[in-house]
C-alpha cells in the first residue's frame, strides 16, 4: 500500500476545538447542546474518545423508561411502540455511538415488520446488532444468519435440500459481506445448499437435518462438506469483505464517495484487527481523513439524524410518536426498510417534497412547548448570531450570510425568547443545516 494512502488513518495533530468537538459528536451520535459540546472540548480528543467507545451506565430514569417502553411495545405488539422504544434510545442513551451502530447495522442488514409481522422477533434483532455494535462483525454476520426474523424475511424455511432457496445466500454475499461482483451465481446456488435445513420452529432458529444438503459444495473455488457457519467463514476470508465494510463506515461517518485510497486504507485496518469495531473505530475517529476539510460537513443527515439532532441541539423534548411518523415521512421508517437493500440514503434523503417537510419541521420545532427556556437564556441577543451559527451550523458562512442573519434578528419584534426562536428558526432551515 503506498505510504500516502497508509497515512490517511494516522493520527490527527488537530487544533481541538468546539468544532472537531461538533463534527465528531454528529457523526457518531445525534448531535449535542452547547454544554456537551463544552464538557468534550475541555476532555479532549482521547478522553472523548474513551467515553465513546467505552459503555458507560445509563440514568436511572432512562433505565426505568426503557423498560416500560420496550414491555408495552412487546404487550400492544404495535411497531409503532417499537419505534418510540429505539428513538428513545437515540435521543436518550448515554452511548449515543452504539446507537448510532445499531442504526447503520439495521439498515446493512435490512429486515422489515412489514413481513416478519413480529415485534418480539425484531427486538431480538435489533438487540443482537445493539450487542455487537462495538463488537465484532463475525459474531453480528453468524448472529444474524440464525435470526428468526431474518430468516423469516428471507424465506429460509423453503430452503430444503431437494429444492434450494437461494434468499439468504445471495444476500450475505450481496449485501452482507462482499458486494455484488465479488461472487457467481454458481457460489450463490452452491451456498444455499450449505444453508438448507436451517428453519424456524416455534418462534426460534431450528436445524432441520433432514431438510440440510450434507453432500460436497464448491464455494469461491473451495471445495468442502460446508454447512453455513462455514459458508459465512467462507465469506470473512474473502479478500473483498474488508473491502465491502469499509465502503460501508466510510460513507457513514467520513465522506459520501469514498475514493479507492480511503477504502483500501480502512480495509487494511479491518482486516488488521479482525473485524473488531472497537480498535478501528477508535483508529478511524482519530485519524488525519476523519478530521480532514473535505470531510467536514460533507454528508446529508439522515431523516432520524435531523429530527432528534434538532432536539438534542436545542435540549427539546420531542413527541417521539410524530418523531417516529415524520421519519418515515422523510424516508426513514424504522423497522421498515423499503427492500432487502436499505435506504439508500445520501443525496436521496432530499426531494423538493422532503426539502420543504424539513423546513417546516423546524418552523414547528420553533414554534411548540417542546422547548425549554435554557437553550435561549444562554444566548444573549447581541450574540445571537454568533451563537446559534456555532451550535447549529458549526462552520463559517460567510460575510454576506452573518449580514443577512443580522438583518432578520434586528427586524424581529416581540420578547427577547421570541426573537430568538425566530433566529434559530432562521438558522436551520438554511441548506447548511442539512448538512453534518
Amino acid at each position: 500500500m503506498p505510504a500516502e494512502t497508509q497515512k490517511l488513518l494516522q493520527r490527527v495533530d488537530v487544533a481541538w476545538s468546539r468544532r472537531e468537538v461538533t463534527h465528531l459528536l454528529w457523526r457518531t451520535g445525534f448531535g449535542a447542546n452547547a454544554e456537551e459540546i463544552d464538557d468534550f472540548t475541555n476532555r479532549g480528543l482521547d478522553q472523548t474518545l474513551d467515553r465513546l467507545l467505552t459503555p458507560q451506565p445509563e440514568a436511572p430514569e432512562f433505565v426505568k423508561a426503557d423498560r416500560l417502553l420496550r414491555q408495552a411495545a412487546l404487550d400492544s405488539g404495535n411497531i409503532l411502540d417499537l419505534k418510540v422504544w429505539w428513538l428513545h434510545r437515540m435521543v436518550a442513551s448515554a452511548n449515543p455511538l452504539v446507537e448510532k451502530l445499531t442504526l447503520l447495522w439495521h439498515n446493512h442488514f435490512a429486515t422489515s415488520n412489514a413481513k416478519v409481522d413480529s415485534v418480539s422477533l425484531m427486538v431480538a434483532q435489533n438487540d443482537l446488532l445493539r450487542r455487537e455494535s462495538l463488537g465484532s462483525f463475525r459474531r453480528v454476520l453468524h448472529g444474524i444468519a440464525k435470526d428468526v426474523a431474518m430468516l423469516l424475511w428471507l424465506d429460509s424455511n423453503s430452503n430444503r435440500k431437494r429444492h434450494p432457496n437461494e434468499n439468504f445466500a445471495r444476500e450475505v454475499m450481496e449485501l452482507f459481506s462482499l458486494g455484488v461482483g465479488n461472487y457467481s451465481e454458481h457460489d450463490i446456488q452452491e451456498a444455499a445448499r450449505a444453508f438448507t435445513g436451517w428453519h424456524v420452529r416455534n418462534g426460534e432458529f431450528w436445524f432441520n437435518t433432514i431438510q440440510h444438503d450434507v453432500a460436497e459444495k464448491k464455494v469461491f473455488g473451495k471445495r468442502g462438506n460446508f454447512d453455513g457457519d462455514e459458508v459465512v467463514e467462507l465469506c470473512l476470508e474473502h479478500s473483498a469483505c474488508p473491502q465491502f465494510l469499509a465502503l460501508k463506515l466510510l460513507r457513514q461517518f467520513v465522506e459520501p464517495s469514498p475514493p479507492k485510497d480511503h477504502i483500501d486504507a480502512l480495509a487494511a485496518r479491518i482486516r488488521h484487527h479482525n473485524y473488531e469495531w472497537s480498535p478501528i473505530l477508535r483508529e478511524l475517529f482519530t485519524s488525519r481523513l476523519f478530521f480532514s476539510p473535505e470531510a467536514r460537513l460533507s454528508i446529508i443527515k439522515s431523516p432520524v439524524e435531523l429530527l432528534l439532532g434538532a432536539f438534542r441541539q436545542l435540549k427539546a423534548k420531542p413527541n417521539l410518536q410524530n418523531v417516529a411518523r415524520l421519519s418515515a415521512e422523510l424516508g426513514q421508517d424504522l423497522f421498515e426498510p423499503p427492500t432487502v437493500k436499505g435506504w439508500d440514503g445520501g443525496r436521496l434523503w432530499i426531494s423538493s417534497t422532503t426539502l420543504i417537510q424539513r423546513a417546516n419541521f423546524a418552523t414547528s420545532l420553533l414554534k411548540s412547548n417542546q422547548l425549554g427556556t435554557t437553550t435561549f437564556a444562554e444566548s444573549r441577543f447581541e450574540d445571537a448570531v454568533r451563537y446559534f451559527v456555532e451550535l447549529l451550523l458549526a462552520r463559517d458562512i460567510g460575510p454576506e450570510s452573518i449580514a443577512e442573519l443580522q438583518q432578520f434578528s434586528q427586524n424581529q419584534t416581540g420578547d427577547t425568547e421570541s426573537r430568538l426562536r425566530s433566529l434559530a428558526q432562521f438558522v436551520m432551515q438554511m441548506p447548511e443545516y442539512q448538512l453534518t
